[in-house]
């Protein structure tokens, strides 16, 4: 699958972040700078560690699938995307690309597109 399309999919923010979800650098915990700039392994140890703090946070379980992803780590994407699917919460999101979207539906997509690289690859 093309990483403009991946790209599309990542979570600008869910809003503007509270206080409490913000790291000490002020970065929101859906790491969508890491991830714009393509720091993908940044962008994994920041989510992984605000995962701890916000374990169903739709937003953040999206970049984080979309993260493993990018670092070829499928079974970890797929996880993720199915959590982010599953959440209690969900609420429309920003895309890079300017769009808003339900946070399920987008987990929606990135688990299709997801399906659709491994069958490529096969």
């Amino acid at each position: 699958m093309s990483l403009v399309f991946v790209a599309s999919l990542m979570v600008m923010a869910s809003g503007a972040p509270s206080a409490e979800s913000q790291d000490a650098a002020g970065q929101s915990p859906a790491a969508y700078a890491q991830m714009a700039a393509g720091q993908t392994s940044d962008a994994i140890a920041l989510l992984e560690a605000e995962r701890v703090r916000h374990p169903d946070d739709p937003a953040l379980l999206i970049n984080l699938g979309t993260a493993y992803f990018r670092a070829n780590r499928l079974t970890e994407a797929r996880v993720a995307f199915t959590q982010a699917l599953g959440s209690e919460r969900r609420y429309s999101v920003e895309l890079a690309d300017g769009s808003w979207e339900d946070s399920r539906n987008v987990a929606r997509r990135a688990l299709g597109w997801l399906d659709r690289s491994v069958l490529a690859a096969r």
